[in-house]
């Protein structure tokens, strides 16, 4: 399957804006930060959460837990991924229990991967809450699975992708809007 890409729909200051944002709410939705920890979704859910703990560090003058998450395990496709997936490594150097977990991820599709992430937090502790922050939500939901917290809506067809890119990763910020064609 090839993939074409047909416009840029966030640039760098969009991506940059939207996670302030996002960081804002957090603060008023909680009441500020006690109890706050912020984890990222192996891949790129990693370095939002990054951008986001050091936008709430910034805003409020608190250091907050950060960790990353990997669902490979967890993932309800596993058997179709690969015949030897590669897993990752969890980082949470924090215990979660009662704790308001702030869950990251780039793209919110289906919903099934953040349910394999919901089950892996269960895993490693009970926490207080767990709200999910968004970069892009693109819609087409297969599980009643909704964020508290969005960058952007961005409806799409089934024959479309949404591709993020961070620098982090790919040397550039940008959400980017792909068609599959054959």
């Amino acid at each position: 399957m090839e993939l074409q890409t047909k416009k840029e729909l966030i640039g760098a200051d969009g991506i940059r804006r939207a996670l302030v944002r996002i960081s804002h709410e957090i603060i008023e939705k909680n009441e500020g930060l006690e109890d706050i920890v912020v984890i990222g979704i192996r891949t790129r859910g990693v370095p939002l959460a990054k951008r986001i703990t050091s936008n709430l560090k910034e805003i409020e003058g608190q250091e907050i837990p950060n960790g990353s998450l990997d669902i490979t395990l967890y993932r309800d496709d596993l058997t179709t991924i690969a015949k030897q997936p590669i897993v990752h490594q969890t980082e949470i150097p924090f215990d979660v229990t009662d704790k308001k977990v702030i869950l990251v991820d780039d793209v919110l599709y289906t919903g099934r991967t953040v349910r394999a992430a919901l089950d892996a937090l269960m895993d490693l502790g009970r926490p207080e809450s767990i709200q999910l922050a968004i970069l892009t939500d693109r819609g087409h939901r297969e599980l009643p699975i909704r964020a508290d917290y969005v960058g952007k809506n961005i409806p799409t067809s089934k024959d479309e992708l949404i591709d993020v890119n961070l620098k982090e990763i790919d040397g550039e910020d940008a959400v980017v809007l792909q068609e599959k064609c054959e």
